[in-house]
């Protein structure tokens, strides 16, 4: 198979050459990882239960977990799950590589559709399930939200949409998920939503496609499916705690094929993520930093504060250069936009001209930081 390389393995080959002006602290704004410190309740929660680790762990995940998983949907969405209607997951870049191999396994000439700019795992599920891919391009022409062309969409196997979005920062209404959902039952297409930053909001909360489901009565949640994490909401990547709902029918296989895959969390993990998913302060207080932070923005570059995520998706022109030229003479990294996106059917990469700035410090670290991408893009200009 021959995968591309990751977007920060592109960037550090991109930088390969660059010396950073050492008079500046570094700042890394490149990955989607909150600085903060795991709050201390989930720290303590893992300590207190390493003894389980004597413990194999079930590969469908232990009932404390699956019941704060289902309580924090119905809490945060108004979505009652039945409990064959969720499966917690290692994280979810795993189930977003191996969901799509296990569905497209037995179509012979699978067709797999996802938003671009992209998190790079759509398209190595895409590549080791040989499915031809349709790109639903983001731009500032369609306000970065996917244009539904029926032709295309009838062809699919399986569409992948991520709102919030990843990095363009845009969200769906509950009126326009939903007319995804009335597409996927339309032309029988298996249709998951990457909802990780579903947590990470300025004022309102995005809504879940599964709410949407309901919204336009598909009440079993046919077609439909969601994935979430606790990597963004709780500054807890390493727990790896995720979870796939929806459709109980495809679940209930897809389960079957996870007993073969050998990826159940640890007991102490399992524990402490149920701790984590049933604690909604410890977001608030994260989501707080993070809209100070696009306060800050606002005030340094005046961007707009997006409705979800923790991104600036900022236009620079000439992306490369304007990347090389921040590393060498500020100190600081960021990730161009072409490096998260591909050339789609018009031959445009929509990811070209932007960088993707995650703003994940402290304010303070966040305001130099961002006076220097200001002075930058000032000399640039």
């Amino acid at each position: 198979m021959n995968f591309e390389p990751y977007p920060f393995e592109k960037l550090n080959n991109l930088l390969e050459n660059v010396k950073p002006n050492q008079d500046y602290f570094p700042s890394v704004l490149t990955i989607g990882e909150p600085q903060f410190a795991t709050p201390d309740f989930i720290q303590k929660a893992l300590c207190v239960n390493a003894p389980l680790l004597k413990k194999y762990p079930k590969t469908a995940g232990e009932s404390i977990l699956r019941k704060a998983q289902r309580d924090f949907m119905h809490r945060r969405f108004g979505v009652t799950l039945q409990d064959e209607q969720i499966i917690p997951t290692f994280g979810t870049r795993e189930v977003l590589f191996n969901f799509p191999q296990f569905l497209l396994f037995d179509i012979k000439e699978p067709v797999m559709a996802y938003t671009n700019p992209f998190y790079q795992i759509y398209e190595g599920a895409a590549l080791a399930t040989r499915a031809k891919v349709i790109h639903l391009s983001l731009n500032k022409q369609n306000n970065y939200k996917p244009t539904i062309n029926e032709d295309l969409l009838s062809t699919c196997n399986l569409v992948i949409l991520n709102f919030p979005n990843n990095p363009t920062t845009a969200t769906l209404t509950l009126q326009e998920l939903g007319e995804w959902v009335k597409l996927a039952l339309k032309h029988n297409f298996v249709l998951l939503n990457d909802e990780c930053y579903s947590e990470i909001y300025t004022d309102n909360p995005p809504p879940s496609l599964l709410e949407a489901a309901l919204h336009v009565n598909n009440d079993s949640f046919k077609n439909i499916l969601v994935i979430n994490s606790i990597s963004k909401r709780s500054s807890a990547p390493g727990l790896r705690s995720g979870f796939i709902a929806g459709d109980a029918t495809i679940l209930q296989a897809y389960m079957k094929y996870r007993t073969y895959i050998g990826c159940a969390s640890p007991l102490p993990l399992q524990q402490a993520a149920a701790k984590a998913w049933s604690d909604e302060e410890h977001v608030a207080q994260a989501r707080a930093i993070y809209k100070e932070n696009f306060q800050i923005a606002k005030a340094i570059l005046k961007t707009e504060i997006p409705d979800a995520t923790f991104y600036l998706w900022l236009y620079v022109g000439d992306a490369l250069a304007f990347t090389k030229k921040l590393y060498r003479d500020y100190n600081v990294k960021v990730l161009p936009g072409e490096f998260l996106a591909r050339e789609d059917a018009e031959g445009k990469n929509p990811g070209k001209g932007f960088v993707r700035i995650a703003l994940v410090e402290s304010p303070q670290k966040t305001e130099d930081a961002l006076k220097r991408v200001k002075e930058c893009l000032r000399e640039q200009r």
